[in-house]
């Protein structure tokens, strides 16, 4: 199995921090308080990323379960929770999303910053997987760059800042090379209910946001 992180995991959190200063961790964790979230939930995050959101989720008690194919990223998250919370205990799933078939187990999904590695019809395919892994009324968290808005200069801005990242992980991990894709219409069109969106700023900027949907009973 193909490690396309090998090379940036490393350094993962470094970009990260650099790129957005703290707004991607925000944007990451956003969703996961108590309001949303309660002890012995079932919480699966899709993309492990830098972690942050399976360690709270798993801090508020929930029984939280992260999938990712690539190695570099799980042991770069079990290093933060044996740093950061050893007394806590998450799941890790080296495999392909698609593969993991607990229908209608979890609680909530979570899918940080992980859908845009994908072009649009595999990110509808796994979008729709996503959906089925959710239990009735399940909540549904996806983070990620902010659809363009606002005046045509702030609209260029969001464009050109999201193809400067989206260029760097083509070039370094083979990722897809897309537009921004509109969570909140693509959820909606899978018969989603949008239930909350935080939005987070570089430069008094919206370029962030977590976007909470609630799938139908």
């Amino acid at each position: 199995m193909q490690d396309k992180y090998r090379i940036v995991g490393p350094v993962y959190d470094f970009l990260s921090s650099v790129y957005s200063g703290r707004s991607i961790d925000e944007c990451k964790t956003a969703m996961l308080h108590s309001g949303n979230v309660s002890p012995g939930d079932r919480v699966l995050v899709a993309g492990v990323g830098h972690g942050r959101d399976a360690l709270r989720a798993a801090e508020l008690g929930a029984d939280v379960t992260v999938v990712d194919v690539s190695e570099t990223m799980l042991n770069r998250f079990r290093e933060l929770l044996a740093r950061e919370a050893p007394h806590l205990h998450v799941r890790t799933v080296q495999d392909d999303i698609m593969k993991v078939t607990e229908y209608e187990q979890y609680d909530m999904v979570v899918a940080n910053f992980f859908l845009n590695v994908f072009d649009r019809p595999t990110m509808l395919e796994i979008l729709r997987h996503l959906v089925s892994l959710g239990k009735p009324r399940a909540q549904l968290v996806v983070g990620d760059f902010i659809y363009p808005s606002g005046n045509p200069l702030a609209r260029l801005f969001k464009k050109g800042y999201w193809y400067i990242a989206a260029c760097f992980f083509w070039l370094f991990t083979d990722n897809a090379f897309h537009g921004i894709y509109n969570y909140p219409a693509y959820l909606e069109s899978l018969g989603l209910e949008i239930r909350d969106k935080k939005r987070f700023s570089l430069l008094n900027i919206h370029c962030y946001w977590s976007i909470l949907a609630e799938k139908r009973g």
